[in-house]
């Protein structure tokens, strides 16, 4: 599929040339702060060195101190306490983290996660009829529960309270819960909105250290998860959540708790991880066990301590990854072969497929890769407890959830993001609300988020690409949504040597510009200018600079993302 280039636009020159002359740095590297709203050497300072002293006091979050005296007065009085989480890698690591520091002080407490497949996402009934008859009088809920009304006025019907550690946008109605954990909340003058489902647990063991003179390394020991949370969950990698994962990262490269450690041996990499390595090789194994059994193991894998233990659940865990990846390919294929079947809706600007033989565990997978194939606003849809259950998936720039939101009386429940969310319809209304999905995305969608967008954050001469300057560029990760690895573009390059294809569809070859050194480069998946490419001709390139390790040697090599002869 061809992609659009577009070039962000230029700073104003003369603050360019202040940013750069005051940090001592290059122009090109003092436009890209200007463009991501650094203006100030204080700003600087702080983007290039977060500090912990930055995080905010998680007392200005509405309801923390509700939260924290219920707590409090649970543990005072020999409550049961239940920790309910969600299935995928944020609840999972936020269920790890609450429930660890909790445990560590307090015995009567057991942590609970819903069954995918036999209750679905969220705060379920069983699992308040669960804590209801194992006499818990108190849950806090972890990465869900926000829009749950009806489930939490029927816990407490039944003696049970709530507290509720959400990072989803709230309905127009809130849970009468004890406390509402949410900077999305209208109402919540929380600083950053941004934070993961794990990142409110967080702050809910920060307080209550706080609170309770308990020492921030203990509350800092949990940084690994955190970081793995703000990755998988494709929160903005912005403000707080940066300096979380900043030292989140860290903590995976020089001392990760076993059950991280665990899955690092497993992907086969044990150092050096960007929160895209946390995605790509550490996310799908925990989110494995969730997806295809019960995501219990991969909380029992990030709580254990022992080394055997752990390498065992792993193992398990691993397998269960190999399985999704076998209903994960099956699906993907005969989805697309049943767009390609139909001219309809190939001619669409949405993409809904419904099969309910499909495995439910996959389906978000599915929808994310049909929505690189299509490029357009995707839903998946299968068979689940006598329900529809689907996953969605979005493009840059357009709305899913506001799309949701105009097909909600066709729908049982929905929840999630600007770009992926979960929905739940009675099987009869499918049809209806295929074709009311597409109405909506036809009518607010525009024909340029139908079109996959290269952002190029700078024009690069390759002479500029000196060992200071990638320096100076690898302090502006870690990477992540609203701060995302920059993109430059260099024009007319030429090929030095030889150009070979690797693999099924990748080039490899040396480029160099006029009077610039040489530079390996890669391209994945861009096997189809090859011949164009050994026409000799100069051509325009966009790419990212990155660092090669290859027998403990290091060099800079650009990773080519477009190529235009």
């Amino acid at each position: 599929m061809q992609k659009r280039w577009a070039l962000k636009q230029n700073p104003d020159i003369n603050e360019v040339k202040r940013i750069s002359a005051e940090l001592g740095i290059d122009e090109v590297l003092a436009a890209m702060l200007l463009q991501r709203g650094i203006q100030t050497f204080e700003e600087a300072r702080f983007f290039f060195r977060p500090d912990m002293r930055h995080l905010h006091d998680p007392f200005l979050m509405k309801g923390m101190e509700q939260a924290i005296e219920r707590i409090e007065k649970a543990m005072q009085a020999g409550e049961n306490i239940l920790i309910y989480g969600d299935y995928d890698v944020d609840g999972t690591t936020a269920v790890t983290v609450v429930y660890s520091f909790f445990k560590k002080r307090y015995s009567r407490i057991e942590y609970y996660i819903p069954d995918r497949y036999l209750e679905g996402y969220g705060i379920s009934t069983q699992g308040i009829d669960y804590a209801a008859k194992n006499n818990f009088t108190l849950i806090i809920a972890l990465d869900c529960g926000i829009k749950a009304v009806d489930k939490v006025a029927y816990a407490n019907e039944l003696g049970v309270d709530f507290i509720i550690c959400d990072h989803h946008t709230p309905g127009n109605e809130l849970p009468e819960a004890v406390a509402v954990l949410d900077p999305k909340r209208n109402d919540c003058d929380y600083p950053y909105k941004e934070l993961s489902g794990c990142g409110i647990g967080f702050k809910l063991i920060q307080a209550y250290a706080q609170k309770n003179d308990i020492s921030f390394d203990e509350v800092t020991n949990y940084l690994d998860l955190v970081a793995t949370s703000i990755a998988c969950d494709i929160v903005h990698v912005t403000g707080e959540n940066r300096t979380l994962a900043s030292f989140g990262l860290q903590k995976i490269n020089s001392n990760p708790g076993t059950g991280i450690k665990v899955l690092m041996d497993i992907a086969g990499k044990t150092s050096n991880y960007s929160i895209s390595d946390v995605v790509f090789m550490i996310g799908p194994r925990i989110n494995a066990a969730g997806r295809i059994d019960n995501a219990r193991h991969s909380v029992e894998l990030l709580l254990s301590e022992d080394m055997e233990a752990a390498k065992a659940k792993g193992m398990l865990i691993s397998e269960k990854n190999l399985e999704r990846k076998g209903h994960d390919l099956a699906i993907t294929d005969e989805a697309l072969s049943m767009i390609a079947a139909d001219a309809v809706m190939t001619g669409r600007k949405s993409t809904v497929v419904f099969n309910e033989r499909w495995h439910k565990g996959v389906i978000g997978i599915v929808a994310s890769r049909l929505t690189e194939k299509y490029y357009r606003p995707t839903i998946v849809l299968t068979r689940s407890n006598g329900h529809v259950a689907g996953s969605a998936r979005s493009v840059v720039g357009f709305d899913l959830y506001e799309a949701l939101c105009g097909c909600s009386d066709l729908l049982l429940q929905f929840g999630g993001h600007k770009y992926a969310a979960g929905l739940t319809m009675k099987p009869e209304q499918v049809e209806a609300f295929t074709a009311r999905f597409e109405e909506v995305v036809a009518a607010t969608i525009t024909e340029q988020q139908l079109i996959q967008e290269i952002q190029i954050d700078a024009e690069l001469k390759l002479e500029q690409i000196t060992s200071k300057f990638f320096r100076v560029l690898t302090q502006f990760g870690p990477f992540g949504p609203e701060n995302m690895c920059p993109v430059f573009i260099s024009r007319n390059v030429s090929v030095y040597g030889n150009v070979s294809l690797v693999g099924s569809n990748h080039i490899k070859m040396c480029i160099h510009q006029s009077g610039s050194p040489l530079f390996d480069c890669i391209a994945f998946n861009q096997g189809e200018c090859i011949e164009e490419i050994r026409k000799g001709k100069p051509f325009d390139i966009c790419y990212t600079i990155e660092e090669n390790i290859w027998r403990e040697k290091r060099s800079i090599q650009l990773n080519i993302k477009g190529i235009r002869c």
